[in-house]
Formats: C-alpha cells, structure tokens, sequence
C-alpha cells in the first residue's frame, strides 16, 4: 500500500470490502454509507486532537503567562492549565518570582568548583569624587513585578536592567571619595545604588523591582594596587593604635579617677580631724584659761611640771623646795 492508496474520506485502499482482512473479520462493510461517515469522524477526531494538543498550554508555579491574539495583548493566565486559538494567539511565559541576575564589571564564564570570572572593564573602572579611578564589581539581582509592562514596555530587559545599573553606580561612586569608597561607605553606597536604579526603571515602566544591590569587590586600578595597598595598610595601623590609646585611656582614666577619689576622701577626713583637734585644743585652753585665772601661780606651776614631764619621760625628777636649797648652800 502507497500514500497514493489513502482517501480520507473513503478509507484505506478504497472500500473495506475489497481488503481481506477486513472480509475475514466478519465485518460486513461492503460499500456501506456508514463507513464514509465513520472514516470521516476517525479523521475529524484526529484533526480535533491536533488541535488541542497545539492549543492546550500550561503554566507552572511561579510564572505568568501573557496571551497576545495578533501580536496584541489578550490577557494574563496564572498557573494551570489554559487554552489558546491556534494560529491565532501566541503565548509567553514569564518567571516572575525568579530572582534574575545581572553581573556588572565582570562576567561569569564558569560556575566552577572553582568558578572563572572575567573581567569587564568598561563597565568596572569609574572616577570617584576626588578624582581617583577605582575598580567596581556589583551584582544586581531583580524579579519581575508587572509582566506585562516588563514584556511590552521594555524593548531589551537584560541589557536594559545592566545599562541602568551601569549609570547608578557610577553616580553613586562619583559622589564618593576614595577612602569612602574602599572602607566605611560600603553600605550607604550599595542602599544608594539601589534606590537610585529602581528609580530609573520605574521610570521606564519596566515593571522591574530591584531585591538587592552588592559590591562585590572594590579596589583600586591594577597598577596602583600595590600602592593603594600599603595605604590601606597604613590606615589600619593607624586605626590600631588609636583603638588600643583609647582601651589605654579607658583603663586608666577610671583607676585615676578612683585613686583620686580616695585621696579626696582621705583629705576631707583628715581635715574633720584637724578641725575636731583644733576645737578640742582650743576647749583645752579655755579650760587652762579660766583655771589660770583663778590661781595664777599654781596654775604655772602645775603646767611648768607636766611640761618638764612630757619632755623629760622615763627620767626620775626630783623636786627640792627652794628654802631647802637655800640652807644646802649655807652648808657648803
């Protein structure tokens, strides 16, 4: 049997009658109208399934699927299964809760273990505020938030996303100085390039939303690495320094501080102690005073001999009357 044997609407060959197989089956088609009809929907049937086969489509978790009839927007279909005019109607699927990736200053050339990195530097060498040339490396990494803006508004996505990201960090790094650049302004810059690139896209109306922005690597040009790095060195000795100077002067402001206390403390009560003794003397003399007073004589004796005693201690006194000694010399 050839090609040339089939007729659609007649069966294979002609009639089923004339094909032995069919005559010894013990079916009795012999030129029956209903054969061409059943030959007709046999056919029908599979046209119909060619139909849906081409025409039935599906959208999986985390994509959307934008319908255009004509090169026009139709509709958008969530996940599930959907169907669409043949010939008529196009579909395209979009991942919209993927994180896609947009690498500036370099590119990966494999993911490795280990991974190969090349170098773009076009895009990586940038002037920063205070006229120094400095090396970038960034990764943006952004989904899709309206597919259809992302698919009809933007001609280019990729290059789109990397061009505007391009021009962000260098507005952001051209604000900067150097030294903000390699060490302490890693943050700000990263938040920086990020608020200014959603901006520029938004004002494309790229339906892009941008999850993140990193430096990757910073550093000056290649011929100047070596030099930028004994600054860098430097810097960080310096910041050593000043570090342990102020754990010095913590530690030994506070034992200053404590031993001065002390020694205030230590004045002020030798001071109530000098002052107690002072008015104790004082009350003493008083005291003397008034006794004086009462009997001159006595009293300047009695102080004479403590006196003698407190300046004489542990020496044997003898007191001898003054007429005594008057005879003892008449003796003599």
């Amino acid at each position: 049997m050839s090609w040339k044997d089939i007729n659609l609407w007649q069966g294979f060959g002609g009639n089923f009658d004339e094909d032995p197989a069919f005559r010894g089956s013990g079916l009795n088609l012999p030129g029956a109208p209903g054969s061409r009809i059943l030959n007709r929907f046999l056919v029908l049937l599979v046209i119909v399934g060619i139909g849906l086969a081409f025409s039935v489509f599906r959208v999986n978790l985390g994509e959307a699927g934008v319908v255009k009839r004509f090169g026009k927007l139709n509709r958008v279909v969530t996940p599930g299964l959907h169907y669409r005019l043949p010939l008529i109607e196009e579909v395209t699927l979009l991942k919209v809760e993927e994180a896609k990736r947009e690498e500036i200053g370099f590119r990966t050339v494999d993911p490795g273990p280990p991974a190969k990195y090349q170098a773009v530097p076009e895009e990586s060498l940038m002037l920063t505020r205070d006229e120094n040339i400095i090396d970038v490396d960034a990764i943006v990494q952004y989904r899709i938030k309206d597919a259809v803006a992302y698919l009809f508004n933007v001609k280019d996505q990729q290059n789109t996303v990397r061009d505007a990201a391009e021009a962000a960090i260098r507005e952001i790094i051209g604000g900067r100085t150097l030294d903000e650049a390699l060490t302490i302004e890693k943050i700000d810059i990263q938040n920086g390039i990020r608020e200014l690139l959603q901006g520029i896209l938004d004002s494309y109306q790229s339906g892009v939303v941008i999850e993140m922005v990193q430096l990757q690597d910073v550093h000056p040009p290649e011929e100047v690495f070596a030099a930028f790095r004994d600054v860098a060195s430097a810097l960080e000795d310096k910041n050593r320094l000043i570090n342990e100077a102020w754990g010095y002067r913590n530690d030994i402001v506070p034992k200053a501080e404590g031993a001065a206390a002390e020694i205030i403390q230590q004045a002020e009560a030798y001071k109530q102690e000098r002052i107690q003794r002072a008015h104790g003397d004082a009350a003493r003399f008083r005291q003397l005073l008034a006794e004086y007073q009462k009997a001159k004589e006595i009293t300047k004796q009695r102080l004479y001999l403590e006196t003698m005693d407190e300046i004489l201690p542990g020496i044997e006194k003898f007191i001898i009357e003054e007429n005594l000694q008057k005879e003892g010399s008449h003796l003599n």
